[in-house]
Formats: structure tokens, sequence, C-alpha cells
């Protein structure tokens, strides 16, 4: 994923705001870069995972569709690592050939972001995170 700066800071304001709970959403992919952010709220309010509505996700998923992107997740973990964790890999097999974004936040002065493809089977593969800016 290339990243513009601007946004991968507005990624990690989310996810330390929304601290010490996860936050989540998506964000919009054309050719395998970034152009918007759509910040969820996490209805779980919790720091293990997070959960959004899918009476807003649904639709915001066809309008990015019908501009012609693809959609990235993206979450934090808060404690830990940013590497998908077993309730990641449960939730992604709803979601297929998605990209997860994991902004870890273990070191609050230092945020961490990382990307993977979680398939089918619960494989992990780790994608480049490239910054522009």
């Amino acid at each position: 994923m290339l990243i513009d700066a601007a946004l991968l800071g507005q990624l990690i304001e989310h996810a330390q705001r929304d601290a010490p709970n996860e936050c989540c959403g998506l964000v919009a992919l054309s050719g395998g870069r970034a152009v918007a952010i759509y910040e969820m709220e996490n209805l779980a309010a919790s720091p293990l995972r997070f959960e959004v509505d899918g009476a807003k996700l649904a639709p915001l998923l066809a309008s990015l569709e019908d501009a012609g992107h693809e959609a990235a997740i993206y979450h934090s973990h808060t404690r830990s690592e940013p590497y998908p964790s077993q309730t990641d890999v449960n939730f992604a097999r709803w979601w297929p050939g998605c990209e997860w974004l994991i902004i870890g936040l273990a070191d609050r002065d230092t945020p961490v972001t990382r990307s993977f493809m979680i398939g089918e089977a619960g494989s992990i593969e780790e994608r480049e995170v490239v910054i522009d800016g």
C-alpha cells in the first residue's frame, strides 16, 4: 500500500484518540494507493476487538466500489504488536482479498503501521506500507 504521510497521520491520530480502545475504519484505495480514510465507530468499545455497524458499512463499501475504489480495513492494536490476532483472522474470513492495515500503539511514542493480506484458510502475508511524502 502506498500512503501519503498526511493520511497515515490521520490514521495514527484516530488510533491515539480512541485508545485505550481499538479504532477501526476503511481506507479507500486506487491502484494500491490510499486516497481517503473513513473513520468508523468501534461499537464494541474494546481494547481487544472492534465491531462496526453493518448498516453504515454496507453503503460505504458500495459507494467506494461505485467510485472504482477498493477498500482496506484498518484498526489498531493498543497493547500488542501490529500483527493479525486470531480474532482478526476469524473476522477476515468474511472479507476475502481485503488488505488489513494495523496500527500498533504498544509504544505510544512510536506507533507502528503494518499491512497484511489474510487468506480464507487463515494464512497471513505481510504487505509493504510505503509512505509518500
